[in-house]
């Protein structure tokens, strides 16, 4: 399951990517707030208390902000993890569909066999 979530997340093909960005917009401020209202909070309780989003670097009248990258890193990752197995959810929804539908074509009795047989005997033979 993580080496299909890398090929999907690294590689990915073009409906892969535009249900991304459709879901992923949709469920962008719901992500957004999981992470900063909930895990950012746990994540700096196990790292010693450190805040992300006020994480920042100041070179002369500049602010690096690269605790918003990180956080921003982080909501990208389980986003794109969320979508994976959306995906991957439908994904077995519609095999299986395939499978039932598959599944209810008629199945040939053993005489509907051997007449096919012999059609495609005589067919072969008037070549």
């Amino acid at each position: 399951m993580l080496k299909e979530f890398k090929e999907f997340a690294l590689k990915g093909n073009v409906v892969d990517l535009a249900v991304a960005v459709v879901i992923g917009g949709a469920f962008g401020k719901i992500v957004s707030s999981l992470v900063d209202s909930i895990i950012m909070p746990l994540v700096g309780i196990l790292i010693g208390g450190i805040d992300f989003s006020s994480l920042s670097l100041t070179i002369g009248n500049a602010s690096i902000k690269y605790g918003e990258f990180i956080q921003s890193v982080i909501d990208f990752l389980i986003i794109s993890f969320a979508i994976f197995l959306f995906i991957k959810l439908t994904g077995s929804f519609f095999k299986k569909k395939k499978e039932e539908e598959h599944d209810k074509e008629p199945k040939l009795t053993p005489s509907e066999k051997y007449l096919e047989e012999i059609r495609d005997l005589l067919k072969n033979n008037t070549n």
